[in-house]
């Protein structure tokens, strides 16, 4: 029986609380610390259904809404906000999963505050970053400008992209990711975009899209 989400509370360090779900198969192989992106929160049904997906593949995660999706906003936190939410999440998962391995990173916005937490100071105990959708520059406006503190971080890195995603030119996240050398591997779906829908036209559809995604993200992590 696959494991059920469990309702949590995360306290943060300004002294408030956020909700967070922990799914934990049996003998978890690793923990994904698992945040969401700008648009949508810890329930929204792409983080489900890959919360699920790792799952059925041995891999713990555990999502956390920021404070501005709990709070109702449509204002993302800011930098820092968003960085003391990552780590109290990280230490929740690492107290609850004391001995299992630790990852952390998410989606688009979720994955880029998780690697700018890590560039300021290591999450502790994590073993490596994962991107889903790493958004490296508005729509229409191919730049790499937001990867400068990437060379600051030492664990190993994942970035799992669509070559059809309008926030990451896929000429410039290739670039990217071996300008970072060993540390950085670079996945990419073909045909999906940043949400990684990928058109009927391309043979195949969303759910196999994700197979790929679930199949890619577990194998790395249980090489860690």
């Amino acid at each position: 029986m696959p494991a059920r989400p469990e309702a949590l509370t995360i306290a943060l360090p300004s002294g408030g609380n956020t909700s967070g779900l922990l799914q934990a198969p049996a003998r978890a192989e690793a923990c994904f610390v698992f945040a969401h992106g700008a648009g949508a929160g810890m329930d929204h049904a792409f983080m489900a259904a890959m919360a699920q997906g790792l799952a059925e593949r041995g891999i713990a995660t555990l999502r956390f809404n920021f404070p501005f999706m709990e709070q109702g906003s449509k204002r993302p936190d800011s930098p820092a906000v968003a960085h003391a939410a990552i780590r109290a999440a990280v230490a929740e998962a690492s107290r609850r999963l004391p001995d299992v391995p630790l990852f952390a990173g998410g989606k688009s916005f979720g994955g880029r505050m998780t690697t700018q937490a890590q560039a300021v100071e290591p999450l502790p105990g994590v073993r490596g970053i994962v991107l889903v959708g790493f958004p490296l520059h508005a729509v229409g406006k191919p730049s790499t400008e937001r990867v400068a503190h990437l060379a600051g971080i030492k664990v190993p890195l994942l970035f799992l992209q669509g070559t059809r995603d309008a926030l990451a030119d896929l000429a410039l996240i290739t670039q990217t990711t071996a300008g970072l050398g060993k540390r950085a591997t670079l996945h990419v779906i073909e045909g999906a975009d940043h949400a990684f829908h990928v058109l009927v036209r391309s043979g195949r559809n969303d759910e196999q899209a994700r197979e790929e995604l679930l199949d890619t993200l577990a194998g790395w992590m249980k090489k860690r």
